[in-house]
Parts: structure tokens; C-alpha cells; sequence
């Protein structure tokens, strides 16, 4: 919207919003329990921006939006790039609380290949806007990182 409010950002070009995002892991607490509890999640939520915004841009939007709205999440927003590397990724259909069943089916395959999850952090990509979608027919892209299987000798 910065064209609309006289501001000239370089390279701006007219861009559908990214889908939220999210990083996903689990507290130690969680780790060790043998099954998921959600109060012991840790996450990060984010937008992918397009490749005009950089960090300066960024920090000159958000003082912008300050000064004209209140709201004390914005002391929380940061800009930060994210280089993902090798991944390996799958679109689930249905819950959130059915994401395992496909979580299993990219460790299964991995087991054919010379590749491991390298963390059981997880990003997760949402597709669907929960609040007008059936859980059902939610769709989400879950991707794990992973490497080279370290081969023993």
C-alpha cells in the first residue's frame, strides 16, 4: 500500500500477501512426553516478504503503521532473512491435530534415501484460512530440513 501513500519503495511491484508461516518445536518437557502437549510448544510465526523489503523498509513501514495504530505486538516484529537449505516437504490435507500421520509418511520415505531430518524443528506453511475452511480440508505444507546421512564405515 506504500504506492498508494506517496511512499517510493525501489523495485515495488503489486503483490499478492505470502501465507502465514510458522516454526514449530517443543519445549524439553515436551520432548520427553510421549505424547504432543500443545502447552509445551514453542513457535514462530512469520510472513515471507517480497524481495523489494529489505530490513530498512521494513523498520520505515513499521514506524509508519506505529505512529497511526496501537498495538503492543509491534515491539515483537523483527525482519530477519532465513536461508532453509535442503528440505524435504509434503502437503497435508486435514487437521492440525492430524499432521503426524503425514510427519510418519516423510520419515518412511527418507528411510529409502541417503538423507535424515536433521531436527525435529518443523515449518509449516498454511494454505487454508482456518477460520473459513473445515478442519477436514485444511491444507498445509509441512516441511522438515534434512542432510546427508552420515554413512559408517
Amino acid at each position: 500500500m506504500s504506492s498508494k501513500k506517496g511512499i517510493d519503495i525501489p523495485g515495488f511491484f503489486e503483490y499478492t500477501v505470502y501465507p502465514l508461516e510458522g516454526f514449530w518445536d517443543l519445549t524439553e518437557i515436551g520432548r520427553k512426553s510421549n505424547f504432543l502437549l500443545k502447552d509445551e510448544l514453542i513457535y514462530t510465526i512469520m510472513i515471507k516478504q517480497p524481495s523489494f523489503v529489505t530490513k530498512d523498509i521494513f523498520e520505515t513501514m513499521l514506524n509508519i503503521v506505529k505512529k497511526t495504530k496501537d498495538n503492543p505486538y509491534f515491539e515483537k516484529l523483527y525482519f530477519k532473512t532465513i536461508n532453509e537449505g535442503l528440505s524435504i516437504q509434503m502437503l497435508h490435507i486435514g487437521s492440525y491435530d492430524e499432521e503426524q500421520k503425514t510427519f510418519e509418511i516423510m520419515k518412511e520415505y527418507l528411510k529409502s534415501t541417503n538423507y535424515e531430518i536433521k531436527s525435529l524443528v518443523h515449518k509449516e506453511i498454511y494454505l487454508s484460512d482456518p477460520r473459513k475452511t473445515e478442519p477436514s480440508k485444511l491444507n498445509t505444507i509441512l516441511r522438515y530440513h534434512i542432510k546427508e546421512k552420515v554413512m559408517d564405515k
